[in-house]
Formats: C-alpha cells, structure tokens, sequence
C-alpha cells in the first residue's frame, strides 16, 4: 500500500445561501502587498544570477561589510518575490501568510530562511515586515509558503463608525438576484432601505437604531435563493477540503489505478436529482481497492442519510476512509466535475 497523508476535513456553505455569500461590502476589501528578499540556508540549490549576488553585497553593504559581487559563489542564496492578502480592518500586530516565489534559477527554495522583508502595497507603503521558514510547495520547489510569516506594521485607515448606509456589490452582476435583494432587505426591517441602482448594486440606508456592525451582520445574514454557482475550495498546503454540504453527486464510477470508485442508485428519477428534499428512497453502494488490498465502504450505513441525496461532503469522507492523498483527491473530484457528476466551481490553494 502507498504512503498516505492524513487531511482534515472541514464542511461549510460557500456559496448560495445568505446574502454574504454572493456579495461584498464596498470599501470593506483585501488588499494586495508585494516585496523582493533573499531566502538563504540553502543546500545548494539556489541560483547565482548577478543579481542575486547583487542583492546579497547590498544587505552585507548594510551591515557595514564590504565585499566584492564577484566574490560571492555560494548557491545557498535565491532571491523571491514575497506576495502576501492583506485583509480588511488588520491591526499592528496581527500576522498573515506570505508567499515566495523564486525569481532566479533557483532549483529549491524548501526550508530556506526567508531574512527581513518589506511589503508593500500599491500606494508604496510599508504595511507588513515578512520573515521565516519556507514551506516549499510539493509540485514546485520553487514556491513556497510561510505561515504567519509575516507582521502588520501600518493600518489602513478605514472606519465605519460614522457611516450612515453601505453599498453591496454583488460577485456577479444578476438582475434577478439584485431585485431580490433588494426586497429581502426591505422586507426584513419592514421599510424601504434598500434600492438596486444597478444590476450588481444594491444601496442601503443605515436605521437610526442599531449599530452599524450589527446593521450589517443583519443584512449578510439574510437567507437567499441564488442562481449562483457552489464552490468546492481545496487547500493543497492545509491539506484541507472546504465544501457546501449540499453539493449534490450524481451516479458517477470513477476507476483509477489504484482504487475505484462508484456511487450508484436504483429508485431514483431525474426529478429526485433535481429536488433532493423529495427523496425518499435510494440504493447506494461504493466499493474501492488501495493496492492489491480491497476496501468495503459502506455508504449507506456510515456515511450518509439515506433520505437524502449522496453530497461532496459524503464523497470527502469516503476517500477519507479510503486513505488516499490529496492529489487524487483533487483528480477526482476535477475528473467528477469533467464528467458532469457535480455542478461546482473548483478552486484549488497552493
């Protein structure tokens, strides 16, 4: 049997739901920070381009240490682009992941130390000071991450304490879903607070009497019926699956080269599949082999409600159980989506 690695698995509505899933708060946003630094430490595989020895005389330049460029031959240097989210309302203090990315001919930059690096955001400011450990990527060496890699030094200055309404942008301009949030929103504080100016626009004026936090916690907590597509997110370094748990899986065999997998029904219409709450009655099997070992799943018993349509959340627990790794979790649920078994956005974290 192959080496497996162990994930969590954690389960969340991602899109569809409540107006905070399909849209954002203008001026309530990420914003992006980029720096340039030097990983060293390490074994040989960094570059010897001329300007990372460059790079290298300054910062020695910096600690009064006076040494030629040509003099420099060791391959125990890269120099990285350091990329890093800067989210909404940070403090001095708070740490984010940064991420670094080799820009010579590096062949590694795994377990290299990453020296004091400033990040910056498009205004040219310093917001953030990045230092640490690389955590190079399994597919590319010459990526990598750093958890809490990095300080916030600077704030944005954005308050909405004084505000007295907010725009909502949705993630997609849909006529039909800005009218309804639009009455979703006046129906729930019984007023007309809310206009759409456009078809992904919707202004709300702020009543005198709540807060403006809980104003808007109300509002992104208003239940919705979208048309907007489910999301399947995959974070590749967390080893981490996020999932809605109502993404339904059709009948779908899945044979790959070391294990199958199938998810079957007998007593189901096409019109079961499309109204999951109506079903009563289904058969669902799933047999599996890792090696030459084979693995028995029983779906019905352990792992999903039989008045209910088999989900991606079930589908994640039976290749938990089956023990296989992330990458042929990613292939397969790429190859279910291919083959139409599930209607969902994938997206995929390095």
């Amino acid at each position: 049997m192959k080496k497996v690695l162990l994930f969590c698995i954690f389960l969340n509505v991602i899109y569809g739901q409540t107006i905070k899933d399909i849209s954002n708060i203008v001026g309530i946003r990420d914003n992006q920070l980029l720096g340039y630094g030097l990983v060293v430490g390490l074994s040989g595989t960094g570059d010897k381009s001329k300007f990372t020895m460059q790079s290298l005389q300054n910062l020695l330049r910096n600690s009064y240490i006076k040494i030629p460029a040509t003099s420099i031959k060791s391959k125990n240097v890269a120099t990285v682009m350091v990329t890093a989210i800067l989210p909404p309302f940070s403090r001095q203090g708070d740490k984010i992941k940064i991420e670094v990315s080799s820009i010579g001919d590096a062949k590694s930059i795994d377990k290299g130390k990453l020296l004091l690096t400033q990040l910056k955001g498009i205004d040219g400011q310093v917001y953030a000071i990045g230092q640490g450990t690389v955590v190079g990527s399994t597919d590319n060496p010459t990526t990598g991450y750093i958890y809490d890699g990095a300080n916030i030094e600077n704030e944005i200055d954005f308050s909405l304490k004084d505000e007295q309404d907010i725009t909502i942008s949705l993630l997609k301009q849909n006529a039909q879903n800005a009218s309804m949030i639009e009455k979703k929103i006046n129906k729930k504080f019984n007023k007309s607070i809310a206009q759409a100016i456009d078809t992904r626009t919707i202004e709300v004026l702020k009543p005198t009497n709540i807060s403006m936090i809980t104003f808007i916690a109300t509002i992104q907590n208003i239940k919705i019926n979208s048309n907007f597509k489910k999301k399947i997110i995959i974070d590749i370094a967390k080893g981490m699956v996020v999932a809605g748990a109502d993404i339904i899986v059709k009948p779908v065999t899945v044979s790959r080269e070391n294990f199958t997998l199938r998810i079957k029904n007998t007593n189901l219409s096409n019109e079961d599949w499309k109204n999951p709450v109506s079903n009563q009655g289904m058969d669902i099997g799933d047999d599996a082999k890792i090696g030459n070992k084979p693995v028995q799943i029983n779906l019905n018993n352990a792992l999903i409600n039989t008045k209910s349509l088999p989900t991606i959340s079930d589908l994640m627990r039976a290749m938990k159980l089956m023990k296989l790794n992330i990458q042929d979790i990613i292939e397969t649920i790429e190859l279910l989506k291919n083959l139409g078994a599930i209607d969902a956005e994938i997206e995929i974290m390095r």
